[in-house]
């Protein structure tokens, strides 16, 4: 039975949950064995619901393309604007949105995808992957469909084995919002990496449940909260939730190279193993 569950972020529909935890574990029990813990393939899971996200097959020769006049307005496109002005402040050579530059592309949106390839984050990454990542974000806050069916991947994957969720980007909206969901369930620890959970009107207010006055509500489960983040991290565009969520929850601050929201350094980090082997004592 899984002591550790993994809850992953966007991007991951062509994988598979045993394809994805190959890829995650090797750096998980990095950080763990920094601790002297150790951890046993078994040991972990990953809560995979990146199928859910994958397109259904076509009669036309590969996948139609997106561009900057696919982005819907509202939240796709306030996502993008989000990361866009996160990137500039974090990254000197990503022009920012009140940048004089060559580029007299008068569309905002092609604006802001033509910075982002510039950035860490986004680096090598086609506009299709750009908006198809704001898009997943968008269809899980106004499809309560799939959110439900999201979020019951994570409940079929804990088990009363289960010590601590570790969550990544997205997956830190998706635990948090189902530990909320059951008060019921055994005492758990939560860490949540890169997470954008406080960022106000994108997420935070698109919450269930809604927070109070600005503040989230503390999901009862939780016994101990560890939140983790790169400051370059576009998509945490806010590194602390305790002022948010509570002074129970420690953040923390690595440095993760280049890739800034990239799950993998998050994972070796000394400061994810410390929170992991906590939980595992």
């Amino acid at each position: 039975m899984s002591r550790v569950v993994l809850v992953h972020g966007i991007g991951q529909q062509f994988k598979g949950a045993k394809t994805l935890l190959a890829d995650w574990l090797p750096g998980l029990c990095d950080g763990v064995g920094l601790y002297g813990g150790r951890l046993e393939s078994g040991e972990v899971s990953m809560a995979f619901y990146g199928d859910l996200f994958r397109p259904p097959g076509h009669r036309g020769l590969g996948v139609p393309e997106l561009d900057a006049t696919d982005v819907e307005e509202g939240l796709e496109r306030d996502l993008l604007m989000g990361w866009w002005e996160s990137a500039a402040v974090q990254e000197d050579h990503v022009a920012g949105p009140d940048a004089v530059t060559r580029l007299r592309t008068p569309h905002v949106v092609q604006r802001a995808l033509n910075a982002l390839s510039h950035s860490a984050f986004f680096a090598g990454m086609s506009e299709r992957v750009m908006i198809s990542s704001a898009r997943q974000v968008r269809r899980y806050f106004t499809e309560p469909g799939l959110r439900a069916r999201i979020q019951e991947r994570l409940v079929k994957a804990v088990t009363e084995e289960t010590r601590v969720i570790v969550a990544h980007s997205l997956g830190s909206v998706v635990a948090y919002e189902t530990l909320c969901a059951r008060p019921s369930w055994p005492d758990l620890r939560l860490v949540t990496l890169g997470s954008p959970l406080a960022v106000p009107r994108l997420i935070l207010d698109r919450l269930v449940p809604e927070p109070t006055g600005g503040f989230g509500r503390w999901p009862a489960p939780v016994t101990h909260w560890t939140n983790i983040a790169d400051r370059g991290d576009a998509v945490a565009l806010v590194k602390e939730l305790a002022p948010v969520f509570g002074r129970r929850v420690a953040d923390v601050l690595v440095h993760n190279g280049a890739r800034a929201h990239d799950v993998r350094p998050y994972l070796t980090a000394a400061e994810t193993g410390r929170a992991v082997a906590a939980a595992l004592r």
